[in-house]
């Protein structure tokens, strides 16, 4: 297939606003792939490239040769392109990476070049999300949208699952099931804007979680061999040794975990949010992996899975010597179910185990807690159908209460506000609330799991817009912020958003910053420091990107303040003070 035609249905597609209209280009572009093109294409049609490091950043697109005049590019020569700048390493690697990057972007017609350059920025901002591609190769193999929604549950990859739909039809779809060792997409939770909004979604009685402020972990293990997943299914596994010493230890020989992880000083205080984001980071992570498992027939670690575990019996899970029991036996016990747990608070620090400390120490960094909150399969039972408070009971009997997420079960609303109360002011992110009934619905939002976190919002002063692209073409979007800064009587930025943007502040926004600009780039519209707008966010992290050293996390547009000089707007002092956990002067 010509990438040309590619770019030219992900352009369509972001210029069309119905979606079933969005479906039927999508569909039409992968039944137009060659069978090996199917996974670099359906990556692109979703804005990824297949490879999830290129080792291409912004500074590596500054210069590139002009645009080639006819098309001449196909899916398949990209994809051997971008392979060929991911294995790019080691001396001499920048002038490579340079001299491939010429080649790709000098064969590439102008639309050619804007799709690539989305695909490497991660801003192909077309509206072809998963859902719609789930649709779309339902569509195009002519299978059933349950089917294929439930192999990409289960694979955590569209692109293994278009893959499959598109060569193998239905009976290839129907193979998918959970595999320790694969990671699948994790569950998600809803966001509400109180308690009682999360109640209204779960019901009662529901069962209440603390939310870390941790990166979320899905750990596997089968026999010995352990591989620690992100969210965003990305393999640390080497990057977090004490979590894997945490999980060797449990008394199950097949596993897989959902849960958090977070960065504890050698007390088990919680440290800096990103510092566990630094910890996990994966920039190299894969290649350490690699080199781990290449090493194994040396006496090296072994890759997971070289060593096969017998499944019992359909429908049974092991007891410590062996014989399988009915999952419905296993006990209750642990704070799962209605154990009257209660929320540690700020003089409660948790400690990490020795055993975590001590793997830790072997990595010379801070360390990484692990703490769980399900369990997906346990000794051969698949557990993603069962309902949540079986799953629960499940993980308790086989995790000390060290090692959970706090968790109580409610009953009343004023319970819930309590253990919201005690969460925030134990310095926790939140909670979630979550139906003890429902089963583990894995890649999606649904309303089973709802999370609720106190709101800060600031009055921010607007430095400079972005225009938009995609369906934003045209519209001045992404809003440059800014705090101001009483000693130099300047305005200190705290980062980007085009979040919480409906099409009428878009249109209203569009023609209001025209009117302050004092420089109209192309890309960057500098504008007069007068406009303050309302931003909701869920905290303030440090960021050696900015010059105040801190920058907002999660930002979002709730209003604009026409009542409010930008003399009125907050300070950077009041950033750092909820940085710092302050309240506020």
């Amino acid at each position: 297939m010509r990438f040309v035609d590619l770019a030219a249905t992900s352009a369509a597609v972001a210029a069309t606003s119905g979606r079933r209209a969005k479906v039927e280009l999508l569909a039409g572009a992968l039944r137009n792939l060659g069978p090996d093109e199917i996974a670099a294409g359906s990556a692109y049609l979703a804005g990824e490239v297949r490879q999830r490091q290129t080792g291409v950043g912004y500074a590596s697109l500054r210069e590139l040769p002009p645009v080639a005049e006819q098309p001449s590019l196909t899916v398949a020569g990209v994809d051997a392109a971008i392979a060929g700048l991911a294995e790019v390493r080691g001396p001499g690697s920048q002038s490579r990476r340079r001299e491939l990057l010429a080649a790709l972007f000098g064969a590439a017609t102008a639309d050619e070049r804007r799709m690539l350059l989305g695909l490497f920025s991660g801003e192909v901002r077309q509206g072809a999300q998963a859902g719609l591609l789930a649709e779309a190769i339902a569509q195009a193999a002519g299978v059933p949208l349950p089917m294929v929604r439930r192999a990409l549950l289960l694979a955590g990859d569209l692109k293994t699952v278009a893959v499959a739909a598109l060569t193998g039809g239905a009976g290839a779809l129907a193979e998918f099931a959970l595999e320790v060792g694969r990671p699948l997409s994790p569950m998600l939770a809803q966001s509400a804007a109180s308690v009682d909004d999360a109640l209204t979604s779960v019901g009662l009685p529901a069962v209440v979680d603390v939310k870390l402020d941790g990166i979320r972990i899905q750990v596997h293990r089968s026999g010995n061999d352990i591989a620690v997943f992100t969210r965003s299914l990305d393999e640390i596994t080497s990057r977090v040794p004490e979590v894997v010493a945490a999980v060797r230890a449990l008394p199950a020989r097949e596993l897989v975990l959902d849960g958090e992880a977070i960065a504890l000083d050698a007390s088990g205080r919680p440290r800096p949010f990103q510092e566990t984001a630094s910890r996990a980071a994966t920039r190299g992570a894969r290649r350490a992996v690699l080199a781990e498992s290449a090493g194994a027939h040396e006496g090296g670690t072994r890759s997971f899975g070289a060593e096969p575990v017998e499944s019992p019996e359909a429908g049974s899970a092991r007891t410590s010597g062996g014989a399988p029991v009915d999952i419905s036996e296993i006990p209750r016990i642990g704070t799962s179910g209605t154990a009257p747990a209660t929320i540690p608070g700020p003089d409660r620090p948790v400690a990490a185990a020795p055993s975590v400390l001590a793997a830790a120490s072997t990595s010379g960094a801070t360390v990484l807690t692990p703490y769980f909150f399900d369990l997906l399969h346990l000794d051969g039972v698949d557990l993603l159908d069962a309902p949540g408070h079986r799953r629960w009971d499940a993980l308790a009997g086989i995790l000390t209460p060290a090692q959970l997420v706090e968790r109580i079960t409610i009953e009343t609303a004023e319970q819930a506000a309590t253990a919201f109360a005690d969460a925030v002011d134990a310095g926790h992110e939140g909670i979630v609330v979550k139906d003890p009934n429902a089963p583990y619905d894995a890649g999606r939002r649904g309303s089973a799991w709802v999370k609720v976190k106190p709101r800060h919002t600031l009055d921010l002063v607007v430095l400079a817009v972005e225009w938009g692209s995609g369906r934003r073409k045209g519209w001045l979007s992404n809003l440059h912020l800014g705090a101001r800064d009483p000693d130099s009587g300047g305005f200190v930025m705290l980062g980007k958003t085009f979040k919480g943007l409906t099409d009428e502040l878009l249109r209203w926004q569009t023609e209001r910053f025209q009117e302050l600009a004092v420089d109209r780039g192309d890309w960057v519209v500098r504008v007069r420091p007068e406009q303050v707008v309302e931003i909701a966010f869920d905290g303030v992290q440090s960021s050696p990107r900015y010059p105040g050293g801190v920058a907002l996390r999660f930002a979002r547009v709730l209003r604009y303040r026409e009542d409010k000089t930008a003399a009125e707007a907050d300070t950077i002092e009041t950033v750092r003070a909820i940085h710092a956990g302050r309240h506020p002067a």
